[in-house]
């Protein structure tokens, strides 16, 4: 095998490759939730994005001259905690409600009207 890079030949290595071809089932039907090994919806998209992130983060630290040890138990350990707490979200508030709980927190739990009392039943007139 030649690199173009190196300008040498180096010996390329075949791993054997089994023939039986992998089908996983990512939609069961029309208009139904996206679901993967049991992750529903947002959650797909915020555990690729968290394993991504966690690569990109690995990547920086080993380019930065971090021992390689530390860099491996970081990933080790925040991808870990990222497939633990995706699959927690999930069960805890299922598909909508992670987002139901986020519009939650921003309305407010009540609203303040601090108008005097016979004001609020008095109608303003129109001048034309």
């Amino acid at each position: 095998m030649y690199l173009f890079d190196c300008r040498r030949y180096y010996t390329a290595f075949f791993l054997p490759v089994n023939k039986q071809v992998m089908n996983f089932e990512i939609n069961k039907g029309i208009g139904r939730n996206v679901e993967f090994k049991g992750l529903e919806s947002q959650y797909l998209f915020v555990f690729a994005a968290g394993l991504l992130a966690v690569f990109v983060v690995f990547v920086i630290l080993y380019m930065a001259g971090v021992n390689q040890w530390v860099c491996i138990g970081f990933g080790v350990t925040a991808a870990t905690l990222l497939v633990w707490l995706t699959f927690r979200l999930n069960a805890k508030y299922g598909t909508h409600g992670l987002m139901k709980a986020a519009a939650r927190k921003r309305h407010p739990r009540y609203v303040l009207n601090r108008l005097k009392i016979p004001r609020l039943f008095t109608t303003k007139n129109k001048k034309e």
